[in-house]
């Protein structure tokens, strides 16, 4: 009988998760950020001299969230930050490749996100309407990226990505930077948003 895959990958903090099934006692934030900083979003397809990292993503998106939802909690912020957590063990694959790969990849997704919450006090399962508030910020994110770093027209990005209301992104610039940057900063805003909730 042949001895089943080896599902779970070892962390630099030293925890060992399994994708398959998750807990939250394996999870920190080290991991995630470190990871998060060293996941290129777009494939890395972006200009610059260094890749724009999901890490750096994730905490423009928050600042989005934040901008349209100005009396949101601590917890709301915190779950637009971490909206992304999971792509620190999984990758972020470029929306084709999820569809090419079908359901599994979402499935995984929710388990990975589920345990995520929980280790760090939220709910396993993002209630919808919050859910729908962070993909707008999402979506604009995805805008500014598209015609900041990834070569998009804008009128190409309006087409897949929605126009963005200009008051929302103004004074906002993409900066790329080192991942130990990223890392950092990704760290010290999720524990100022965990030491509120």
């Amino acid at each position: 009988m042949a001895k089943p895959p080896r599902a779970w990958q070892r962390m630099l903090s030293g925890r060992r998760l399994d994708l398959l099934d998750p807990t939250p006692v394996d999870i920190e934030i080290e991991d995630i950020a470190h990871g998060l900083a060293f996941v290129a979003r777009w494939n890395g397809q972006t200009q610059g001299d260094y890749a724009y990292s999901v890490a750096e993503h994730s905490l423009l998106v928050e600042d989005l969230f934040t901008r349209m939802n100005p009396r949101a909690s601590a917890a709301d912020r915190l779950t637009a930050l971490l909206h992304d957590a999971p792509e620190y063990v999984i990758g972020d694959m470029i929306s084709p490749v999820k569809a090419a790969v079908g359901p599994g990849y979402g499935e995984l997704d929710k388990r990975l996100t589920a345990a995520i919450h929980i280790r760090f006090g939220l709910p396993a399962v993002t209630p919808l309407r919050l859910k729908q508030k962070i993909k707008k910020a999402d979506n604009i994110s995805a805008w500014m990226e598209a015609v900041q770093i990834a070569g998009f027209t804008e009128t190409e990005a309006n087409k897949f990505f929605g126009r963005p209301d200009k008051s929302v992104i103004d004074g906002l610039q993409i900066h790329l930077r080192p991942p130990v940057a990223c890392r950092k900063d990704y760290t010290d805003r999720h524990n100022a948003l965990l030491s509120q909730i």
